[in-house]
């Protein structure tokens, strides 16, 4: 990660664990589940709104993390909002592949936008499933199952 790249990543991941955004529970929620890593013991609720179209209208988190994760969930939250059901499995799959070392950002296309800012993670193997908690999390409330593990 370059200098430039890592002084984002840092005033990123600090404001949205210092303010996470949509940090709070949604009731009533259409869908939700709890998400843990059990590597460092992170957990996070997430609850998804979707209106009958299939658009997801609310989702909000809730939970016990990592300045990571944490800011993962947050901006997660903020880039889902809106956006078709459908669409989110290709955005897991992209931030997956990314924080994995799987594909670059930069010269891939993608659909990530600020979410790019985590593909430093793809160099601290360690922390690769507290960026992806949140999504695993979702992607679970999604499917209807109430609970779901990065192991």
């Amino acid at each position: 990660m370059n200098d430039k790249m890592s002084q984002l990543y840092q005033q990123v991941l600090l404001d949205h664990n210092k303010t996470p955004r949509n940090y709070r529970a949604l009731e009533p929620a259409d869908q939700e589940s709890l998400g843990h890593n059990p590597l460092c013991g992170d957990k996070l609720k997430v609850f998804v709104n979707i209106d009958e179209k299939n658009i997801i209208t609310d989702v909000t988190f809730l939970g016990d993390g990592c300045a990571i994760s944490k800011a993962s969930a947050s901006m997660m939250t903020t880039i889902v909002k809106g956006r078709h059901v459908d669409e989110i499995e290709t955005l897991f799959q992209q931030f997956q592949d990314m924080t994995q070392g799987r594909m670059d950002p930069e010269t891939e296309p993608n659909d990530l936008g600020r979410l790019k800012v985590f593909a430093g993670v793809r160099n601290l193997p360690a922390r690769v499933k507290c960026a992806t908690l949140s999504w695993h999390t979702l992607n679970a409330a999604l499917k209807g199952r109430e609970k779901v593990s990065t192991e």
